[in-house]
Formats: structure tokens, sequence, C-alpha cells
């Protein structure tokens, strides 16, 4: 059986036990020591500290992996533009991190034309970039 090619509509990546049991089960807990707050002692401020730290807690266990995945996204599409279009190479440090991230998926024969377009401010909005593709190059070793 092969995999489903990856494309726009099927590219979003979601972890069924993170995205929405642990965050459904952090959600409960909170509006449950939230529930449980009044008459205010300091079992219940307790109750609500704790929920809060679990919601950072999961929040920032997936914030700082993406902020790092990012960041080699954007090394590595540099790498790949500087190859493909070197007279870009001065202006790289125009493109925002989130149209880097966009730009990962477009193949090697569009990714100049596409960059030249997000640098002229034409392809603004990373949905916008992503819609722009053509050929689709896939993106699956994403954390």
């Amino acid at each position: 059986m092969t995999p489903t090619q990856q494309n726009l509509a099927n590219h979003t990546r979601y972890v069924p036990l993170y995205h929405f049991v642990l965050a459904g089960l952090l959600a409960l807990n909170f509006a449950h020591a939230l529930r449980k707050l009044l008459p205010f002692t300091p079992d219940s401020f307790y109750q609500i500290s704790l929920a809060t730290a679990l919601l950072l807690m999961a929040w920032f266990v997936r914030a700082f992996p993406v902020t790092v995945q990012d960041r080699v996204i954007r090394l590595e599409e540099r790498l790949r533009l500087e190859k493909l279009a070197p007279d870009l190479a001065a202006r790289m440090d125009e493109v925002k991190p989130e149209q880097w991230t966009a730009l990962r998926f477009a193949s090697d024969a569009e990714l100049p034309g596409l960059a030249r377009d997000v640098l002229a401010g034409k392809l603004v909005k990373s949905a916008d970039i992503k819609k722009a593709i053509q050929h689709w190059r896939a993106d699956t070793l994403r954390a």
C-alpha cells in the first residue's frame, strides 16, 4: 500500500493522543479546578495553579520543538534557494519565518519564482504561498 501523496489538503499533522485526548483532558481538568475555585482556599488555589501549570507545560512542550523545527526549515530552505537562485541571496533576510515554512513545500523548479513573488510582496501569507504551489514537495519529517 503506497502512502497518500502529501498536498495542500492533507499536509497538516495531528497526533490524536496529543492534540485531542491530552488537550481535552487538560481542558477538563482546568474547568474542574476553575469550578472548585470558590470558596477560595489554599487547596482550591493549589488545584487551579496545578491545572494552569499543566496547560502551560503542554503548550510549551509543543511550541519549543516547533520553533527549533522552523529554524531548521529556514536554514534548509535558504541553502536550497542559494543553489537554485543565487541572485536572491542578498534578500533572503526579508523572508519571514512563516513564509519559509510554506516555501519548503515548493518543488525546486517553482521555488525561485515563488521566492521572487514573496520578496515582491505578491505572496505574503503562508496559506497563499501554499495555494500557489503546483508541484508539492512533501515534508513528512516534522515534529
